[in-house]
Order: C-alpha cells, then sequence, then structure tokens
C-alpha cells in the first residue's frame, strides 16, 4: 500500500493546512492510539520542539489519544533523539514528536518512535492510515486515557548523552561554542558539555516560538562561525531545530561537515576496533568520504536519502555506523536513533583521545566540489518533472560531459515541495554550471 500522510520523517507540513491542522491531528491522536495503545494500561510519551504551534498540536494529541483509552504523559521541549531514549527508558508504548526539525517555525510535523526507540515500522505507518479512515469514536468514560509531566526528563536525557563517552573523560580546556538554534536542545545541550567541563559559549538558547531555525542552527551556519572566531574558542557545534542533527566548526571558521564527522567518527572506531564492519551513507554524500573510507579499509555502501533507509541498512547488515551530509548521524553502538549531542560527543572524545585539533582530524579527508541548489515545485508533482523528457535528457548530457569524474543527483525532497539538483565533480567552475544548468531545465516545467 502507498501511504498518503506518512512522508520519509512523519507527516509535516504549513501549520493550519491540511494535514497540520487541528482536526487531523486529533484523529491521528486517536489513530496512533488505537494501533499503538493496545497494552493494558499503555501509555504514550509526547515531546515538542519550541514552535508555538507546539502548543495546539500537543494538546490535539492529547485528545485524540485520551480518546482511545490511551495514557500521556508530557515531556515539553525535549530533542527527538531525546524522545526516543525516554521512551524506551519508562518503558511506553511509543513516542510521539512534534517538531518540523529544520524547517522554518510555521511548519510543523508529528513523527512516532516505537517502545523500543525506533522509528515506526512501514506497516505500521500503514495501520495508523487505515484507522484514519474510520470515522472517530471515544471509549467510555470510566475508560479515558489520563495526562500528566514527567519530571526530569531533561536531566535523564543529559545522563544519559554524557554516559555515551568514557566516564573517566573530560573537555576541561576546551572552549566551544554551542548553538542549540532557539529549538530543542536549548535547556540540555549547554549543559552536557559545561558538565564536561569545557568553557561553553551557549547562543541560540532564547526560542520565543518564532525563531527557531532562524538565522541559527546547522542549516545556518554563519553565526557559529562569527562566534567562534570572536570568542576565539577551539570549535563550535550547531544543532538543528529538534536536535537530531550536527554540523561543528574548527577553531579556524571552517565547516565540518555532517560527512566529515562522520570520517573522523568511523576512524576512530576502527582504530579502537569497535567499527564492527562498514558505515552506511546516501546519495548525497560527498564522494570523498567514499574514497577516504576506502583508503582505511572500511566498506561503504549508499542509500537513498532519509535515516530511515540508512537505518534499514544498517539494520540489514548489522553494522553500527551511518549518517548523512546533514549532520544526521546514528551511532547504533550508542543510541537508537541519530542524535545530534551523541554524535558531537564522539568527535570530542576522538579530540581528546588524539590531542589533534578538530582542524586535523578533518583533514584527513579531502572533499570532492559539490553543489546542491534546491527548486521550488509548489503544487506541480514532482514525479511528473523527474519523468519529464527534457529533463531526463539534461541528466545524460550532463552525466557524459562528466564521465567518471563526477555524479548527477536529482532527486524530490521528502519533508518539502522542492526537488534538489545536486551536481559533484573534480572542477568548482564546471560544478557550478552544470548545477544551473540543470536547475534551469527542471524550474521550466514547474508550472
Amino acid at each position: 500500500m502507498e501511504r498518503r500522510y506518512f512522508g520519509t520523517d512523519g507527516i509535516r507540513g504549513r501549520v493550519g493546512e491540511s494535514p497540520i491542522t487541528p482536526e487531523f491531528v486529533m484523529k491521528l491522536g486517536w489513530a496512533a492510539g488505537r494501533v499503538l495503545g493496545t497494552a493494558k494500561n499503555s501509555k504514550v510519551l509526547i515531546g515538542k520542539d519550541t514552535r508555538i504551534s507546539g502548543y495546539l498540536l500537543e494538546s490535539a494529541l492529547e485528545a485524540g489519544l485520551s480518546a482511545a483509552g490511551v495514557n500521556i504523559r508530557l515531556l515539553g521541549p525535549m530533542p527527538t533523539p531525546g524522545i526516543a531514549y525516554l521512551t524506551r527508558t519508562l518503558h511506553a508504548q511509543a513516542g510521539i514528536v512534534i517538531s518540523a526539525s529544520h524547517n522554518p517555525f510555521y511548519d510543523n510535523g508529528i513523527k512516532f518512535f516505537s517502545g523500543e526507540g525506533n522509528k515506526l515500522a512501514d506497516e505500521v505507518e500503514l495501520a495508523i492510515e487505515a484507522e484514519l479512515d474510520k470515522p472517530m469514536t471515544t471509549v467510555d468514560s470510566a475508560l479515558l486515557g489520563k495526562a500528566d509531566r514527567v519530571s526530569g526528563a531533561e536531566g535523564r536525557y543529559i545522563e544519559f548523552c554524557k554516559s555515551t563517552i568514557p566516564l573517566s573523560m573530560n573537555f576541561r580546556g576546551l572552549k566551544i561554542v554551542v548553538d542549540c538554534s532557539h529549538g530543542a536542545t536549548y535547556n540540555i545541550a549547554p549543559y552536557v558539555f559545561e558538565e564536561l567541563g569545557a568553557d561553553v559559549v551557549a547562543v541560540g538558547v532564547s526560542p520565543n516560538g518564532l525563531n527557531i531555525n532562524k538565522d541559527v542552527g546547522s542549516t545556518c551556519i554563519g553565526t557559529l562561525c562569527k562566534a567562534v572566531l570572536e570568542h576565539q574558542a577551539d570549535l563550535g557545534l550547531a544543532l538543528d531545530g529538534d536536535g537530531d542533527r550536527i554540523i561543528m566548526v574548527d577553531g579556524k571558521g571552517n565547516e565540518v561537515d555532517g560527512d566529515e564527522l562522520l570520517y573522523i567518527i568511523a576512524k576512530s572506531r576502527l582504530q579502537l576496533h569497535t567499527l564492527n564492519g562498514g558505515v552506511v551513507g546516501t546519495l548525497m554524500s560527498n564522494l570523498g568520504l567514499e574514497r577516504a573510507l576506502e583508503s582505511l579499509g572500511i566498506h561503504f555502501e549508499r542509500t537513498s536519502v532519509g535515516d530511515r533507509y540508512i537505518m534499514e541498512r544498517l539494520s540489514k547488515k548489522g553494522w553500527v555506523l551511518g549518517g548523512e551530509q546533514s549532520g544526521h548521524i546514528i551511532c547504533l553502538d550508542r543510541t537508537t536513533t541519530g542524535d545530534g549531542i551523541i554524535a558531537a560527543l564522539q568527535v570530542l572524545a576522538e579530540i581528546n583521545r588524539t590531542g589533534q585539533s578538530l582542524h586535523e582530524l578533518a583533514s584527513g579527508m579531502t572533499k570532492y566540489p559539490q553543489l546542491l541548489v534546491n527548486v521550488k515545485i509548489g503544487s506541480t508533482k514532482a514525479e511528473d518533472i523527474m519523468g519529464d523528457d527534457a529533463v531526463c535528457e539534461a541528466v545524460r548530457q550532463i552525466e557524459a560531459e562528466m564521465g567518471s569524474r563526477g555524479r548527477v543527483l536529482l532527486r524530490p525532497s521528502g519533508t518539502e515541495p522542492l526537488i534538489r539538483v545536486m551536481i559533484e565533480g573534480v572542477d568548482n567552475k564546471q560544478v557550478a554550471l552544470l548545477a544551473n544548468q540543470l536547475a534551469d531545465v527542471v524550474k521550466s516545467k514547474v508550472v
């Protein structure tokens, strides 16, 4: 069956427009409760990022779950990976995240974790969609779900993050800028690094409901670069709005993206004999990552873009490490999902272990020039553009021109009405010329 609502990362859209409306989200809560809350005295956790619409959607979900007879535990603002962790350790039947990750404040979304802290299997999402087709009912009043708040949730998650590096390790002597994107990590990430001894300069820690991801965070690292240089910090790290992505900046103000962080962690695991297999990336992963890992004797495999597909491949292979260029890094030997704070801790642990700077650690990988152009498609169907004869011919021509010296990738976004055009090669000018050339062909097909 084809999903109608669930994308690669839950259900997402503009607040007030289908499907992110109070009516739909209430029924989604009810449908999820019917599927996930079948155990006696079942409970579901709800956490959210700092968007103003979180209050609205939290209440709607609460009403729907209660109508299905499911008890609710409210976490308040909490990073997505923190919700996954607490779902598992509090023995809930499921966890629900209200977040649109790196999107602007006017978007929001709903995603789910199973009781094991993993994203839902396809068949479970389809079962929830099947329930959405049914008339909403309410259990007997004596069976309605109750709601209460979890106290100390932040502290539990902070201690868990710290536990993912050796107990004897500390970061005294390191000055770190921590950019929390005015998002869900604002009251967690600075404390993790401070408690481990680092001198922390915190930015992006004043959420007002409207400023999440605005000019800060992993999708806008200019603020972090400036702060690192201004404060003469050793490095900086930028999280996204829900805390599952991490981009870092070295002491010289240079960006260190997800591919480079994945390389650093993989090399460290290899040297410590804890890699347990190869590494999984995506179609967007830089060719330089693949070549650098191969030079270390580490096998590398690509999947479609999205952590869901990385998790599937890791599970199939029995491997523990994968990630995306955007900074979504999965360390299954530490936790069950992508976690920006935990990924950053693994990199800092390697700095501590080797005595090398972030710049020195990242220098072992040489990135190929790569340009990504996002083309807004509005209501035009992505599949119509992707299958257009002129678009396909343009891709063929570029592939022929680049040969073995580059790659072409054209794909629809799984979370926004965009088609992403990516060209990678050895020459910056050629890459820019061909990427914009292909983007213009795609734009000409938008109705």
